[in-house]
């Protein structure tokens, strides 16, 4: 090891210096009742630095913080966070219309999260109205649905195009996310752009890009179900009675695994087309095993009422814990394995029109 010299020690104080070199804060916040609990949070570290009751109209932070950290103010019972950079300049924020005063660059970052926020709450209105439709109303009205669902794309890679050169794209970065292709958001976050070596940004992509390798990971794990032998397990039914899959599975008979729960969205919106095939083959060979992720039992067997799944029903009712998760490394739901009869796995995650081809096929039509 290479002893340093006073003048290397020196240079080496001097960048970690410049490296974490701090700013003063001071936020104020106001538009709420006295009384009313406002949080400042650390974005990188998710801690919270400082909460305090509104007093007189209003509650003031100040403190210290590394140059341009992403900064949060909060007020209790709101969906709302008003973000801000500590950039040294004082900030107010209006608690009741989520406005913000403070330097150009605060004030540029604000009126960006309104607007794509507002473009958002529109296009999830439109999609819960979308979804009371009947079927021939949703046709009728699919491109209107995702002119709104584009609308809302856009508004983020507005705030991108717009900002390449500063770091306001840095508190958007896990919208973008998902508002981008896998290229586009490679591209995005090349170090070349400042807001990409913001410590956020690289926090969240780094978060990103271990989400993306664990379902890459559980991807290829299911891929190697295909064309194995069904693994048997062992839950209660909805009367607390104990059954083995393989009373089901690989007993002369096509079955579908069908893994859900009553709270989750996406499998109650694909029910009706797997009761759909149900109706359709059962006489023809076809059963379906359903392997709930529900923690609660009541919930559970009004659902199975409620989106007529006329099948055999199995849940240990841990959620998430619950054995088939393990056994079969569903980690997302919903998700399905199509079994034959003499019980090796053929096909997953067959929904909408893939089942009913898929199931055509078996069954010769």
């Amino acid at each position: 090891m290479k002893k340093l010299t006073l003048l290397s020690a020196l240079a080496i104080s001097a960048v970690l210096s410049a490296c974490n070199s701090q700013v003063g804060y001071n936020v104020t916040a106001n538009g709420a009742e006295d009384g009313t609990v406002v949080t400042l949070t650390d974005m990188l570290s998710g801690e919270t630095i400082e909460s305090a009751e509104v007093a007189d109209g209003s509650v003031t932070f100040t403190g210290k913080a590394d140059k341009n950290a992403l900064l949060m103010i909060q007020k209790e019972d709101s969906n709302w966070q008003s973000l801000f950079f500590a950039d040294g300049k004082p900030v107010s924020i209006n608690l009741s219309d989520n406005s913000l005063s403070g330097s150009e660059l605060n004030e540029k970052l604000t009126a960006y999260d309104i607007a794509a926020s507002e473009v958002y709450d529109n296009a999830l209105k439109a999609i819960s109205e979308y979804s009371e439709l009947s079927k021939e109303e949703q046709e009728a009205q699919a491109d209107a649905i995702q002119e709104e669902i584009q609308k809302v794309s856009d508004s983020y890679k507005q705030i991108l195009d717009e900002n390449r050169d500063n770091i306001i794209p840095a508190a958007f970065v896990s919208s973008l996310s998902q508002m981008l292709s896998d290229e586009e958001f490679a591209e995005a976050m090349d170090e070349k752009y400042p807001y990409a070596k913001h410590p956020y940004a690289k926090k969240i992509k780094a978060q990103i890009d271990d989400y993306n390798a664990r379902m890459a990971e559980m991807e290829a794990a299911k891929d190697k179900l295909i064309g194995t032998k069904f693994i048997d397990l062992e839950e209660p039914d909805v009367d607390g009675k104990m059954h083995k899959l393989s009373e089901y599975v690989g007993v002369g008979k096509w079955v579908l695994i069908d893994f859900w729960a009553s709270w989750c969205g996406p499998c109650r919106r694909e029910m009706p087309n797997v009761v759909a095939a149900y109706e359709k083959y059962h006489a023809k060979g076809l059963d379906i095993v359903g392997l709930s992720f529900d923690n609660e039992k009541e919930a559970w067997v009004e659902a199975i009422k409620e989106l007529n799944m006329p099948w055999i029903h199995l849940s240990d009712l841990q959620g998430w814990q619950t054995v088939a998760s393990d056994t079969y490394g569903v980690k997302s739901i919903p998700a399905s394995l199509l079994v034959d009869p003499e019980g090796t796995i053929v096909a997953r995650d067959l929904r909408g029109d893939a089942l009913g081809a898929k199931l055509a096929e078996v069954f010769g039509e």
